[in-house]
């Protein structure tokens, strides 16, 4: 499929809607002022300035992509300028390289260990300071996380953390190991708003949002 973007600047951030956290993405989207939007099939992907993979079941998700026949859309609209955020299971996807595994969409050059801290039961919560995307500390979720565990010449180094790398990107892509869609800051989802080109008012939340609740994302879902 031929992708025709409108030539002037798209303004809007999709969401891959296969599995995974969509709707925590689409709720701290929608308090930044960012227009976003569940992306499933090959139209979805028309004016998009960037797309995010949520975290969930990199299997899983990589499959669905080959099932519903968007993975070379997704391809294809990269190459024509849009940007991509993968968290957690995102990141896995995106990797060049994946311990023990062929990778997926190879689009950043990265090595990525899945499952790098344990199981389900080794899920947790932390801080760091990422000076790129915020001036405070930012709170981070990890859950059965991967770990990044080598970098090609070419990516910044966002957050590194004892012995593995959290965060990294390139000119095109982001890719973070843990879930800042899990939290009420919402520094990580303008870094990225802004790395597509968008401007968002100058009175944009950029670290925790005080009406966040852990329960917000179900608005989204239409159960709230």
């Amino acid at each position: 499929m031929t992708l025709h973007l409108v030539s002037n600047k798209p303004s809007v951030i999709g969401i891959l809607d296969l599995q995974g956290g969509v709707h925590e993405h689409l709720d701290h989207l929608e308090r930044l002022g960012v227009s976003a939007r569940r992306v499933k099939q090959a139209s979805d992907f028309v004016d998009l300035a960037g797309l995010i993979i949520p975290g969930g079941e990199s299997s899983c998700i990589s499959r669905l992509l080959n099932i519903f026949e968007i993975k070379e859309v997704l391809l294809q609209a990269h190459r024509e300028g849009m940007k991509i955020w993968g968290t957690c299971a995102g990141a896995i996807l995106l990797a060049r390289k994946v311990v023990g595994e062929t990778s997926c969409l190879d689009l950043i050059d990265i090595k990525i260990e899945r499952n790098g801290f344990g199981s389900q039961l080794d899920s947790f919560v932390s801080e760091a300071l990422i000076p790129a995307v915020s001036a405070k500390p930012i709170p981070l979720t990890f859950i059965r996380a991967p770990k990044i565990i080598g970098v090609g010449k070419e990516i910044n180094v966002l957050l590194k953390i004892d012995d593995y790398i959290a965060a990294a990107e390139n000119e095109n892509i982001l890719v973070t190991v843990f879930h800042p869609e899990l939290t009420g800051c919402l520094a990580l989802h303008r870094y990225f708003a802004i790395k597509c080109g968008l401007k968002l008012a100058a009175n944009s939340h950029d670290y925790i949002d005080p009406l966040w609740k852990s329960s917000s994302w179900t608005r989204q879902a239409g159960i709230a």
